[in-house]
């Protein structure tokens, strides 16, 4: 599947209001909730409901005509609805619709091939915010999508961790929830038995108490001068027109061009946002085409910059040598 510019300006559009809107989210800060030591943390599972409406979403897409999976397809990406809901995305409609074509549908390739890498964002989301059914959807969907995409051990990989992460932090509130009631259970037997003791035993008998003793007389206050305030320095200048990256990997050799021993070279242009995002990915060149672009358009689209004052368009070549 060769990585081709979007034919209709439909999918462009799409596109780039989704990259504002995902590359957004990623960003934003969001404020932790207080922790309690008593409140348990449950990972999200797939309950019956929702594997019976994945089940009928397969089997309503499988039964559409090829036209009519074209046609929805364009409306969601017009919709930008490109990966979600479940069963309604232009992804699901495009891999149900090379499913069902003798022959692969340019466009719709074409834009599989554009919006894999914001399902790899997206699934990167649903993990940090532990809604693993969503990242395990958005798994399979980019794995429908393109069986060798890069990101998919990686993807796998946190997912798994995740989970262990969620079942480890399960564990640990349930032991300081049953330490807590343990320590509860004894300081309460010993206040029993401490009052206990004290009806056992015998009143003490009063004694007349001694009176104070006079107060001391205290020296009047010496008064001080107040501290002088000294205000504290201006932070220093930063120059925020340099460009310094923070997060940049690297595309992956493609196996099939690795074992054939082709080499070659992508120029590609992208803008950098003034958050640090990267946008408005584009292969300016590439030489042999259809072999090296999906990875470095993938590769390119998850780089991260300090944040700038104004957006800067960067033009990167890749050279792929064995």
């Amino acid at each position: 599947m060769n990585a081709a510019t979007p034919s209709t300006p439909s999918l462009r559009w799409a596109i780039v209001l989704v990259l504002g809107a995902s590359l957004a989210a990623c960003n934003k800060d969001q404020a932790p909730a207080p922790a309690t030591a008593a409140a348990p943390v449950v990972a999200t599972v797939p309950d019956a409901a929702a594997q019976a409406a994945a089940a009928q979403q397969a089997a309503a897409l499988a039964a559409m005509p090829a036209e009519e999976l074209k046609k929805r397809g364009a409306d969601a990406l017009r919709e930008q609805r490109l990966y979600s809901p479940a069963g309604n995305n232009a992804m699901e409609y495009y891999i149900a619709l090379r499913k069902k074509s003798d022959k692969p549908n340019a466009s719709a390739e074409s834009a599989l091939i554009d919006l894999e890498p914001y399902a790899v964002i997206a699934a990167e989301q649903a993990i940090t915010r532990e809604d693993f059914v969503e990242a395990d959807r958005l798994h399979n969907l980019i794995a429908s999508a393109d069986a060798q995409a890069p990101a998919l051990g990686r993807i796998a990989d946190a997912i798994l961790k995740g989970k262990q992460a969620v079942a480890l932090r399960q564990q640990q509130v349930t032991t300081q929830t049953d330490q807590a009631a343990k320590t509860a259970e004894a300081a309460r037997l010993q206040a029993q038995q401490q009052a206990q003791q004290a009806a056992a035993t015998p009143a003490p008998t009063p004694v007349a108490p001694t009176p104070p003793p006079p107060a001391p007389v205290r020296a009047p206050p010496v008064e001080t001068a107040p501290a002088p305030v000294v205000s504290a320095p201006p932070p220093p200048a930063r120059n925020s027109s340099t460009l310094v990256q923070v997060y940049a990997p690297q595309p992956a050799y493609p196996p099939d061009a690795r074992r054939s021993g082709t080499t070659g070279e992508v120029v590609v242009t992208f803008t950098v946002n003034t958050d640090g995002s990267v946008g408005n990915v584009d292969i300016t060149s590439a030489r042999p085409r259809g072999v090296f672009e999906r990875n470095v358009r993938a590769a390119v689209a998850r780089w991260k910059f300090q944040p700038i004052d104004s957006p800067q368009t960067v033009t990167r070549t890749f050279s792929f040598t064995l």
